[in-house]
């Protein structure tokens, strides 16, 4: 099959003429470095976008082939089909100097780069895009980012769903509709950078046991240790330390590798050690204790409280961020700095909305006066974005967007309504994309009194996300008789040229501090110990959370989602971020914030989600820190290496 085969013309210059080598994987999981790929299919597209190659085949895993029901692929069909090692060659010349293309690219390429390390092979492959990243910011009028439904949309002809090779025919078609899309609204590809990965990465880690109990706080003088407690242990000891966090944990204490302000107690057999742990510990008042104490008060563990997953409280309680330190291993907890503090404004508090059904719109929250909850608003189902001015000022203007009950957008988008131009707006790149599309065009005073659209004669999205404001909550609705989803908390801004931005991660207790330092989800660290939150790159402008709320430990109270800059930039440089949730990596998102109270800081919150009884809640946070990434991480307990 070959992409002329569809009505849409191949863009034949820049970044959409390449070498293209689109791929699928059928697999027996989800997690790549435990489940395996049970059949492959590669097409490879030239610059002109004529058919160069195809192969494909079944794969015998020499394990369970998991979910049938959902492949079809039984140990019988599997049966006399060759193993990766024996493919792997071919496949990799396939690969070889060509960009690969898959839907949920990471997905694929992380699968393909974990069989090539078990066949002792590097995954021949410098750069990855993703269809559905792509299509993210082409941003269709579809009910969800799903290969059928952009099939469907594309007039791209699905014989057989889950089938290896006809998907990654179909993936043709969308990949050729999606370029010709980006073309159309001049938008940069969000190409991934895939450097070899280090062999560490592929080694099988157990996951940790989460610690079951609450800590209950320090250890009184003299007093014995309780269950949950957090211990960190530092300098020579005469017993292994294997042993003595084996025996710790069997007793139900939280063995940590770093010390904080919540740290129950430090062993040590040097009380005046220099190490870091111990400087922190003397900073921070922590009791201090010697191993044969330690081993003593182990003999005589007392019963600590049990986490429980369904806690409910009475409040909500407040976005409370990390308390700042200094970056440095002296620091105190009463010894901030100047940089330590935020700039931002407090974030508002806003009424919590219900949950919603999966897939349904977002009824926006009643106004004061207002007993129907639809008080006029102008834009809603428009999406407007503003161009110029001063970062105030277009912030203001984005905020007066959804005030007006509009959305507003960070990029051209094929969801972009409405543009707002600011001082020097008709100086910005896009201005000329935009005038092609006759996008209508305001000045800034249009904001004090848009008109109305005719919903009759407006094409209005299946299932328009909500727009939530800073500060706003949610509840995320839980499936009834399905299994409860991944949720993915997307984040994007405007494509950056001279620095980078990382997403990150914090799995939080009761007391808003990790159980042990892989809680911290970062781009070095990119999964948690058990796969239940994962970080995913779908672009140099985008980065993702998915998060498998239903698994994760009672002890997980609490998940933070920042962003930090590398570099000398700031928020108030790179401008709004939008953040977005959705159930599931392809879903229509249920719920979008654009975040751009932040000017000079060069780290922000985006979001919380947190346990509120039986359910889960989004909170979109937005508040800004001059600090950096190391410092917040060490306000919620994390060790990192002065």
């Amino acid at each position: 099959m070959s992409l002329a085969s569809t009505s849409f013309d191949l863009p034949a210059t820049g970044d959409y003429a390449r070498d293209w080598a689109l791929v699928d994987v059928e697999t027996s999981g989800l997690i790549p470095r435990r489940d395996r790929v049970l059949s492959v299919a590669v097409v490879t597209i030239g610059p002109d976008g004529e058919q160069t190659g195809e192969f494909s085949t079944l794969l015998n895993p020499g394990c369970d082939p998991g979910p049938v029901e959902v492949h079809g692929l039984t140990v019988e069909r599997l049966r006399g089909a060759p193993a990766f090692d024996q493919v792997a060659g071919r496949i990799g010349a396939m690969l070889q100097d060509r960009v690969l293309v898959a839907h949920n690219a990471q997905f694929d390429y992380d699968f393909l780069a974990h069989e090539f390390a078990r066949a002792r092979m590097w995954l021949p492959v410098s750069q990855r895009l993703c269809t559905l990243a792509l299509n993210r910011q082409v941003d269709p009028p579809t009910d969800d980012m799903k290969l059928g439904t952009l099939a469907a949309h594309y007039g791209v002809p699905q014989q057989h769903a889950h089938d290896a090779l006809d998907d990654t025919r179909v993936l043709a078609g969308i990949l050729r509709a999606s370029l010709h899309e980006a073309a159309r609204l001049d938008l940069p590809l969000p190409l991934v950078s895939c450097p070899p990965r280090a062999e560490s990465q592929f080694t099988p880690k157990p996951p940790k046991t989460p610690c079951a109990y609450r800590n209950p706080g320090r250890m009184t003088p003299g007093g014995p240790l309780l269950q949950g407690m957090k211990i960190a242990i530092t300098g020579e000891t005469a017993h292994a330390r294997a042993e003595l966090v084996g025996r710790a944990v069997a007793a139900g204490l939280n063995m940590v590798t770093s010390v904080s302000r919540h740290t129950s107690v430090l062993v040590t057999n040097e009380p005046v050690s220099q190490s870091a742990k111990a400087r922190r510990a003397a900073a921070e008042g922590v009791p201090v204790i010697d191993e044969h104490t330690f081993l003593r008060l182990l003999a005589d563990v007392q019963a600590g409280a049990v986490h429980e997953a369904t806690a409910a409280s009475s409040v909500i309680a407040p976005v409370k961020a990390p308390a700042p330190v200094k970056a440095t291993a002296t620091a105190t907890a009463e010894g901030r700095t100047a940089e330590s503090e935020s700039t931002t404004a407090p974030v508002p508090e806003v009424p919590v909305l219900p949950p919603p059904s999966l897939g349904a719109t977002v009824p926006a929250p009643r106004e004061p006066g207002d007993s129907a909850g639809t008080l006029a608003k102008p834009l809603v189902s428009r999406r407007v974005l503003v161009l110029g001015g001063v970062h105030a000022d277009a912030a203001a203007a984005r905020t007066s967007v959804v005030d007006l009950g509009g959305s507003a957008a960070i990029n051209l988008s094929a969801s972009v309504t409405d543009v707002v131009l600011l001082a020097d707006g008709e100086k910005d790149r896009r201005m000329s994309r935009i005038t092609a599309l006759e996008l209508p065009v305001h000045d800034a005073d249009w904001l004090n009194s848009p008109t109305a659209i005719d919903p009759d004669t407006t094409a209005v999205r299946p299932h328009e996300p909500h727009v939530m404001p800073r500060g706003g909550v949610i509840d995320l609705p839980v499936p009834h008789g399905t299994p409860v989803p991944e949720w993915y908390v997307t984040v994007g801004w405007a494509p950056q040229a001279d620095c980078e931005i990382d997403v990150v991660a914090f799995l939080l207790d009761e007391d808003d501090q990790v159980t042990f330092d892989e809680d911290f989800i970062f781009y070095g660290a990119p999964e948690s110990p058990a796969g239940t939150v994962r970080l995913l790159t779908g672009g140099p402008a985008e980065q993702t959370i998915a998060l498998d709320l239903a698994s994760l430990p009672p002890a997980t109270r609490k998940v933070v989602v920042a962003a930090a800059i590398d570099g000398v930039a700031t928020f108030g440089t790179v401008g709004a971020i939008q953040l977005g949730a959705a159930p599931g990596n392809s879903g229509s998102p249920l719920t979008r914030a654009t975040l751009d109270a932040a000017t000079t800081e060069r780290t922000m919150l985006l979001a919380e989600i947190y346990r509120r009884g039986p359910v889960w809640r989004l909170r979109a946070v937005g508040q800004g820190y001059n600090h950096g990434l190391d410092a917040l991480a060490r306000g919620y307990g994390v060790d990192i290496a002065d």
